[in-house]
């Protein structure tokens, strides 16, 4: 049985370089790949009850433009480089979503880019790959 290593993308420049080590890591180690898209929402975002109507309706069109957009050519990309490879997307807090996506699937790590926020904004804001070093249980490779 071969290890699988999650590999966090979103279309950004930081995340191609982590697809790129993860499939030559996955190539060199024989081990297979899960590609996770996070779409964030904040917890701290209020909706009228005329938008939480129309909620549902606009999760399923971001899931189905994700799949289209980001996961399906990501996945034909690692399986054209002859690498098993499967994509999930989910909702949620990005940090806190690939971490439990790792432990979920038994993931032997994580890989991530790292966008090149400012360190103000990484101190006031976070950033996805310093908050996923902190959570995470297993080991995390943060691509620059």
């Amino acid at each position: 049985m071969s290890a699988t290593h999650l590999v966090g993308v979103d279309c950004s420049d930081c995340s191609d370089r982590a697809l790129d080590y993860a499939i030559e890591r996955a190539r060199d180690s024989g081990a297979d790949l899960l590609v996770a898209h996070v779409i964030e929402w904040s917890r701290y975002s209020f909706s009228t009850a005329a938008e939480n109507e129309q909620r549902h309706k606009r999760r399923e069109e971001e899931l189905a433009r994700a799949r289209t957009e980001v996961i399906d050519p990501v996945v034909a990309k690692i399986r054209e480089a002859g690498i098993e490879a499967r994509g999930v997307i989910r909702h949620g807090h990005a940090a806190e979503t690939l971490a439990k996506l790792a432990k979920d699937n038994d993931t032997a790590s994580i890989i991530v880019g790292r966008a090149g926020s400012s360190r103000f904004k990484a101190q006031f804001f976070g950033s996805v790959a310093s908050s996923l070093v902190q959570i995470a249980d297993r080991p995390v490779t943060v691509v620059p």
